[in-house]
């Protein structure tokens, strides 16, 4: 997947993003991942030249067990990770159930799940495998986070685009990095490194 070097690279000389994923994985969960912003504020500070910002807001931490349909347990893991940082806002989130509130099909994996969100660019996950630090999943490939492209994804492009343009809006993104465009056409891509 072209730039999934960059991107471990990027991670790599992050000492606290490292940190955070190191703290998920101790946890040991199914097809577990921190996603979103995590990783795409910290492609976009890079690519702004600025240093890696601190992950601001919620931490999204997603994971996928077929077992666990129940809210409450990601609460359960929410708490497990605050105990380890309660200076983080953790965000758990089983994507095996999230298909329902999104009303789409049922998802198979945390990375057939990120096919649903918002923006190609947000639809990145990373989590630290053993022995070969970061692993990379995303759905769309790295290009457009790496244009500093802000691009809806098929799912956002006709009947869910409102939601895709409050998204854009509420967050900001173009006052905070100038150098983003957006582009209205999606495309698809699947990539895990």
């Amino acid at each position: 997947m072209k730039h999934a070097g960059d991107l471990k690279a990027l991670l790599q000389a992050d000492p606290e993003r490292l940190r955070i994923l190191a703290l998920v994985h101790s946890l040991r969960l199914p097809d577990c991942w921190i996603a979103a912003g995590f990783v795409r504020n910290a492609v976009w500070d890079f690519l702004h030249g600025q240093t890696p910002s601190p992950p601001s807001g919620d931490v999204d931490v997603i994971w996928f067990d077929p077992s666990q349909q129940s809210a409450d347990a990601d609460l359960q893991i929410e708490n497990s990770l605050k105990s380890l940082d309660a200076s983080i806002e953790w965000s758990v989130k089983n994507q095996r159930r999230m298909h329902v509130r999104n009303g789409d099909a049922p998802y198979q994996s945390a990375s057939d799940a990120m096919r649903f969100w918002p923006e190609t660019a947000t639809a990145v996950a990373v989590r630290y495998a053993d022995g070969n630090g970061p692993e990379i999943a995303a759905p769309f490939g790295l290009d457009d986070l790496y244009s500093a492209i802000v691009r809806p994804t098929p799912c956002f492009v006709d009947a869910k685009r409102a939601q895709f343009d409050d998204r854009l809006r509420s967050k900001n993104w173009l006052s905070r990095w100038p150098l983003l465009r957006v582009e209205a056409e999606a495309h698809s891509r699947t990539s895990v490194a």
